[in-house]
């Protein structure tokens, strides 16, 4: 028996995406696991880095904000600008947004979508075949992490939290690597705490290494900032993406590359300056040329613009080198769908309802970021996409 949309994914997009559709009276199925990215793929200790206000899963009903979560539940609380959400806190507040709003949520994995007739045919880890007629992909971060060519290309087993070279996402306790010696590639928000949490569960040394010549930085206090800034910024162009993302698609494919690669830029929160100082050793104007494993240990050849070279040791390479939308590691997408998806600046090319080239295939999140812009890489995403969604699908499917 087919039901009208099957949403994949259980993290903010998935959740908000879900919640709309029930609330136009669609009936939807949801697989996958709550939080699962934000439980697993973040060191236990992280903060947010976006406001209080601009983290709330977007929902068509009222009281599901993350200050209602706080009121009902004693956390926090998290209201101003300068209050710091733990991770660990904002995946209780998804977690109680899924149990109030998306209580039939399916913890099972989708092994394969194929299409079938005029829908689709899901296969899930339970054994069971399920149909739908529409499929909304919103799975998040999972499978994305980007890792230079010149680190991969020494890794012909790939990254591993245990062995000499791992990416930022396959760390969940840090503290697995006290007492090495540790070198952290990246000048985002990621390498830089990752490089303060290292330090401060028991790592031995702790060098970033970044390709800009000035790129380690730290963002300003908010008291000090725009008043009107965005969720993530406080240039007016950051202003324009969060709240005009439907006209990003229209700008021409280079265009949406460039902002998509550059916004925001890489940089540090504000509160992790003081923790970072005087504490975590810097490289900085020096790019990766080349990596290999010597004796266990991976050794990295850097390059200045100068030309001047050298080398770097470690016991460990953590790669905080952020994520790129990749077709092919939605794996689980039959091979005829993935060649169906046109793809344009990194993404699927996708309509004004979030639809792909393949009818009945819909993308939210960070695929929707490379049609939308840098917005949809964020929780505050979900006010624009979600509703837009659940509006075309309620159209055409439900």
């Amino acid at each position: 028996m087919s039901t009208p949309v099957a949403v994949i994914g259980a993290g903010p997009y998935g959740l908000s995406a879900a919640a709309h559709l029930q609330a136009l009276g669609v009936p939807v199925r949801v697989f996958g696991e709550p939080m699962v990215s934000w439980r697993t793929g973040m060191p236990a200790g992280m903060l947010l880095t976006t406001a209080p206000a601009a983290s709330g899963i977007a929902v068509p009903h009222p009281g599901h904000t993350l200050a209602d979560f706080c009121a009902a539940t004693g956390e926090g609380p998290y209201g101003s600008d300068r209050d710091l959400i733990p991770v660990e806190a904002y995946v209780r507040y998804g977690q109680w947004v899924q149990r109030r709003l998306v209580p039939g949520l399916e913890q099972v994995r989708v092994v394969s979508v194929d299409r079938r007739g005029d829908g689709f045919e899901l296969k899930l880890d339970s054994g069971e075949q399920a149909g739908a007629r529409a499929v909304v992909i919103a799975t998040g971060l999972t499978g994305q992490a980007q890792l230079p060519p010149e680190l991969a290309g020494a890794l012909p087993d790939g990254p591993s939290a245990t062995g000499p070279v791992s990416h930022s996402s396959q760390h969940h306790d840090l503290s697995a690597l006290a007492g090495r010696d540790v070198v952290v590639l990246g000048a985002g928000q990621s390498a830089l705490e990752s490089a303060v949490l290292l330090t401060e569960t028991g790592a031995a040394a702790v060098r970033v290494v970044a390709r800009g010549p000035a790129a380690v930085g730290f963002g300003t206090p908010p008291e000090n900032r725009w008043r009107l800034r965005p969720p993530f910024g406080h240039a007016w162009s950051r202003y324009a993406l969060t709240h005009h993302a439907g006209a990003f698609r229209r700008l021409p494919v280079p265009a949406r590359r460039y902002l998509g690669r550059r916004t925001p830029g890489p940089r540090g929160a504000w509160w992790l300056r003081e923790r970072f100082t005087d504490r975590v050793r810097v490289t900085q104007g020096r790019r990766l040329v080349r990596a290999t494993v010597r004796d266990g240990r991976p050794v990295l050849a850097l390059r200045g613009a100068d030309g001047q070279g050298g080398e770097v040791v470690a016991d460990h390479v953590l790669a905080a080198t952020g994520y790129r939308m990749d077709l092919a590691a939605l794996d689980f997408l039959g091979q005829g769908l993935r060649t169906g998806i046109v793809a344009r600046a990194g993404g699927p090319l996708l309509d004004a309802g979030l639809g792909s080239s393949v009818p009945g295939l819909y993308f939210t999140g960070l695929p929707a970021a490379a049609s939308f812009g840098p917005v949809m890489r964020f929780v505050c995403g979900t006010e624009f996409a979600s509703p837009r969604l659940a509006r075309a699908v309620a159209r055409a499917y439900g």
